[in-house]
């Protein structure tokens, strides 16, 4: 039974406070409608597009932040609770690929992943002191991966372990552990120094 149009606008509007990242063509699949009916359901009710909404929750998730800035952030955060956990997607464009197989990169996703397990440091500052991290399927051009960090342990107050995994379309393509330092502010230029390398298996 189909939603008469105040109905099933009132139903989009309840539905995107829950599910803010859903494309358009999935809300009309979802409510069994157009895409330009979607369209103008948005319109009315002042709701703007995904890529806008997406924008808007980031900019709030970044006022939590206390770790690094939001323009030296790789992908789009996403969801963040500090010193639990964190997840980001980033969209693969050709500036990210190798030009003849359109896969790509691995430092890339590496900087997805060790931007998150930084994210979610709850410091002024924090550093990676080691990462591991396992590539298990090629991601190409026009994917998007979807990355979760989370934080396993806590073996000293200023020390973390975060897992980070990514996947594409709910396909597994990275999993990585990284060790991080968290640093105060008096330490930012002494026990800073030496700790940055990152070890990749």
């Amino acid at each position: 039974m189909r939603l008469s149009k105040e109905a099933r606008r009132a139903a989009l509007q309840a539905y995107l406070r829950e599910n803010p990242f859903v494309t358009d063509e999935a809300l009309a699949e979802h409510f069994g409608v157009s895409v330009q009916t979607i369209r103008l359901d948005r319109a009315a009710l002042g709701i703007p597009e995904m890529r806008d909404r997406v924008r808007a929750v980031a900019e709030r998730l970044f006022q939590n932040v206390t770790s690094l800035a939001e323009e030296e952030f790789i992908g789009t955060l996403v969801a963040l609770e500090l010193d639990r956990r964190a997840a980001s997607t980033l969209t693969i464009t050709p500036v990210h690929t190798f030009r003849r197989s359109r896969i790509a990169r691995g430092h890339v996703l590496f900087a997805q992943a060790n931007a998150l397990a930084i994210a979610v440091a709850p410091a002024p500052a924090a550093l990676t002191r080691r990462a591991e991290i396992d590539y298990l399927a090629p991601v190409i051009l026009g994917d998007t991966v979807e990355a979760v960090a989370t934080v396993v342990e806590r073996p000293k107050p200023n020390r973390r372990v975060v897992r980070v995994e990514g996947a594409v379309g709910g396909k597994p393509v990275f999993t990585g552990v990284f060790r991080v330092a968290l640093l105060r502010a008096e330490e930012f230029t002494g026990e800073a120094e030496g700790m940055g390398r990152a070890h990749r298996r």
